[in-house]
């Protein structure tokens, strides 16, 4: 299967040590362990948004460690998506706008190639089918303030999707939000890892946790053990909470 993430002996100050793995297209994949365990500053160094201070990171055959932020910069735009717990949207913009920000800055560096820029109205349309798929497409024109925490985060992941990402990190995702709003945000997530999205994520919550095809448990910044999980059509949800809770007992999580 091709591997669309590879962590080579990533290193991180005395955060991270030696973090060594491999991701496979189209696998969801979560990251648990106890609070200062290393799983944010995991996936800031994974992403680029953060520098490792040793160690490899490969993306679709491209090693990224080593290139300058604006290269980086660029590749966080065009093929990572990120969706982040406390949602980060501008607080003056409605939610179309706030998902088309990414869409727009990409479309603006097009400028040399204009066989690839978009109309803004093709950006608009991609935009609506978005929220149309996470069932906010009625809330186009509300500010942040005036949706609920469950759409907001909705509308992240489709911030997170406006160009067409290779894979998304998301941090605790569901972290800020209450039950109802958690599963409305993990159903979304699994939509896309479905139609063929990768994604590894963050979480404290082993329910959340369940659903992914494997989990890998970070203490004191290093992999200590990884469980994998069937597909999730061979047993039932309770079933697989009750294995990741089991496996995390013997985590002493």
């Amino acid at each position: 299967m091709e591997k669309i993430l590879v962590v080579e002996k990533l290193c991180k100050d005395d955060i991270l040590h030696n973090i060594s793995f491999c991701i496979s297209k189209g696998e969801m994949v979560a990251v648990m362990g106890p609070s200062g365990s290393g799983k944010s500053t995991l996936l800031y160094n994974l992403s680029g948004m953060d520098k490792p201070s040793g160690g490899k990171v490969w993306l679709t055959g491209q090693e990224i460690t080593t290139l300058s932020e604006n290269e980086k910069a660029k590749i966080r735009l065009n093929r990572i998506g990120f969706v982040f717990q406390q949602m980060n949207m501008m607080e003056n913009l409605n939610l179309i706008d706030n998902i088309l920000l990414p869409a727009i800055h990409a479309n603006s560096l097009r400028k040399k190639d204009k066989k690839s820029r978009k109309e803004k109205s093709e950006l608009e349309k991609e935009a609506k089918n978005l929220m149309k798929k996470f069932s906010i497409e009625n809330l186009e024109k509300r500010r942040i303030t005036e949706v609920s925490g469950g759409q907001l985060q909705r509308a992240c992941i489709c911030r997170s999707m406006i160009n067409q990402p290779e894979i998304i990190f998301a941090d605790e995702p569901t972290g800020a939000l209450n039950k109802s709003a958690s599963e409305e945000v993990m159903d979304s997530l699994k939509m896309l890892n479905h139609e063929g999205t990768t994604i590894l994520m963050v979480t404290h919550d082993s329910r959340m946790a369940s659903q992914c095809s494997r989990i890998l448990y970070l203490l004191d910044g290093k992999i200590q053990d990884e469980l994998i999980l069937p597909d999730d059509s061979s047993e039932t949800a309770q079933n697989r909470e009750e294995k990741v809770n089991l496996w995390l007992t013997k985590m002493a999580w």
